[in-house]
């Protein structure tokens, strides 16, 4: 067992990961389960921290959690993502916080204190919990409530039929609606989080459903008779456009000739190119709230 632990990627030549770390971010499909870890069994922690601040808070007890007293821990994040706001976090479990500041980062460095205070409270938290019917944590994409792009979606959609796949499918919301046709054969659900993908476990029991952590650009799916997506435009915090094109031009690829795509997006998302280039019939089919719906047909 590596003696170090690594939380995302940082920047080249911002942090030093040492050599050997294991990589512990949910979101890097393979990674080990940061919860999993023992207590006060590592050296050294680098945590690049999530912005959301009960996600941020949970991540760095966590990490708190599994140092031995004394293990290092470096902690760091944007400016304007959370970064302003990590040592306020940190002391408040107790920590003596050097800080310093380097390519628009707040970088955090401390040494566990033989007691972290507050730490079941935070872990508590941010760990997975039931919202209403449906199991969902802190990080994942609209953990507490339906999105209004995937509400209209769900107000839009038909009963479909035959194997399809849901991309981004997070803890399941739409998966569930489209399993209450009989007509579904299948259902693949597939997600980057592992959080979201673990909490749709629990919350699609159907046996028709399939559920995948994956990147969905590398899940490799073909002839499907139709695919439901809410694809994400924030990778990593930064708004990302070519990532729902990704999206797009993956869906297109995994169905059969004739099998549709339906599609939320955010109305300032320029999708209606990228879908007129990959499907051979693309129609509006509700928009409100600032958001659109589109059924594309390969």
């Amino acid at each position: 067992m590596a003696a170090a632990i690594v939380y995302g990627t940082p920047p080249h030549n911002l942090v030093d990961v040492p050599t050997g770390a294991l990589q512990v971010s949910p979101i890097l499909p393979g990674s080990m389960a940061l919860e999993s870890l023992a207590e006060a069994s590592l050296d050294e922690a680098v945590v690049s921290a999530p912005p959301g601040t009960a996600e941020r808070d949970y991540v760095l007890a966590q990490a708190l959690r599994v140092l031995k007293p004394g293990g290092r821990l470096t902690a760091f994040a944007a400016k304007d993502k959370g970064g302003s706001r990590l040592k306020k976090s940190l002391e408040a479990f107790g920590c003596e916080v050097f800080e310093e500041s380097r390519k628009h980062n707040r970088i955090c460095t401390v040494e566990r204190p033989e007691t972290v205070a507050g730490l079941d409270a935070v872990l508590a938290k941010g760990a997975p919990q039931q919202m209403g019917q449906l199991w969902s944590q802190p990080g994942v994409f609209s953990w507490d409530r339906v999105d209004p792009g995937s509400a209209l979606l769900l107000a839009s959609l038909p009963p479909l039929k035959g194997r399809g796949a849901d991309f981004g499918a997070g803890i399941g919301i739409l998966a569930l609606t489209v399993l209450a046709s009989p007509d579904v054969k299948s259902l693949v659900l597939v997600d980057v989080d592992r959080r979201a993908v673990e909490a749709a476990t629990r919350n699609v029991t159907d046996p028709r459903a399939t559920i995948l952590w994956a990147d969905v650009r590398q899940a490799g799916l073909t002839d499907l008779d139709f695919v439901v997506m809410n694809p994400p435009f924030h990778d990593g915090g930064a708004e990302d456009r070519a990532l729902g094109v990704a999206f797009i031009e993956t869906a297109a690829k995994a169905l059969r000739k004739g099998g549709s795509c339906w599609l939320t997006a955010n109305r300032h998302l320029p999708y209606e190119r990228p879908l007129a280039a990959a499907f051979s019939k693309v129609e509006l089919r509700a928009e409100a709230g600032g958001y659109k719906i589109y059924e594309a047909r390969k």
